[in-house]
């Protein structure tokens, strides 16, 4: 059964439904154009099992769009969706099978995007690469921030649920990435990253004009007092869905500036890093996605090859 239809049927959810008014009128479980999801316009079959998105963000001066960028550095790499607002890819990296998407920013368009890839496939692992501004001292720019948990403050996740709901990181992508980052020795700094839908005044940056309000100027006090590493603008729907709809979730972020210690915006700076940081990482993920079939468990843990050779 799909992970999708498993939710559909839970009885709680069937509440819900019958209780809509509109259920039966709603073109669910989306539209669809020429059989395939109207947003994303994938074909759902060459869908893999850890996905990328990535942003068309000129801070991380890709040079060309990000999606492709990543899928040149993946073998056998096809386009399998373009809708003009989202560009997939899907290839193979050191035996994973990874899809990578590309669209805009801000948790709004992120969330069309996961949607029909958590309702129409059984994609396990969603993994948010990109910038982000540094808001610790400890950050430089150029580091890559590996995210264990989110501090929700966007509108589209609360959407979905209250603001005590955790956007936790899975404990298995965490340390995939943490393993990556050594192993390869890319720098790189463990922590909770601060998610918003404005990145101006909402992020502490002034607007127009330099308007602020009194509440914009505690914001990057209130982050940096926190421990916050960073700040971005997607993370938070990607690990509250992930969470609500049983899917891994994760996030790299590579630090383009940092206003709290003063260090200057370099465009760019980490992205290579970042995307390095990602593959490996999956690539790493995979194996222990290997270790845990072998060994009949639904979890990894670090001595799970002892529970293999006993079998």
């Amino acid at each position: 059964m799909k992970k999708s239809e498993a939710i559909r049927n839970k009885p709680s959810i069937k509440l819900m439904q019958e209780r809509y008014e509109y259920w039966e009128r709603v073109p669910y479980p989306g539209l669809v154009i020429d059989n395939r999801p109207a947003i994303t316009q994938v074909d759902i079959d060459k869908v893999g099992d850890y996905l990328i998105y990535l942003v068309r963000d000129p801070l991380g001066a890709y040079g060309e769009d990000p999606a492709v960028r990543v899928a040149k550095r993946m073998e056998d790499a096809e386009c399998i969706g373009n809708s003009g607002m989202f560009l997939s890819y899907t290839g193979m990296y050191k035996g994973a099978k990874i899809t990578c998407v590309s669209g805009g920013s801000g948790c709004p368009e992120v969330e069309l995007a996961i949607n029909d890839f958590m309702e129409y496939t059984d994609c396990s692992t969603f993994l948010r690469v990109g910038t982000s501004g540094g808001v610790a001292e400890k950050v430089e720019v150029g580091d890559c921030v590996i995210t264990t948990g989110v501090f929700r403050d966007d509108g589209t996740s609360r959407a979905y649920i209250a603001d005590g709901y955790p956007a936790y990181c899975h404990y298995e992508v965490v340390n995939a990435m943490v393993q990556a980052a050594e192993q390869f020795k890319l720098p790189y700094k463990l922590g909770v990253t601060a998610c918003m839908d404005s990145d101006f005044v909402g992020n502490g940056r002034p607007s127009v004009g330099g308007y602020l309000q009194p509440d914009n100027i505690q914001k990057l006090g209130i982050y940096n007092r926190a421990g916050v590493l960073n700040t971005d603008r997607e993370s938070s729907i990607i690990m509250t869905m992930c969470n609500l709809f049983e899917r891994r979730g994760g996030a790299i972020f590579n630090v383009t500036d940092n206003l709290i210690s003063g260090q200057k915006f370099e465009a760019g700076a980490g992205t290579e890093v970042s995307i390095d940081l990602a593959l490996e990482g999956i690539a790493m993920l995979h194996q222990m996605d290997l270790q845990k079939e072998a060994a009949g468990k639904m979890n990894w843990f670090p001595e799970i090859e002892k529970t293999i050779e006993r079998k």
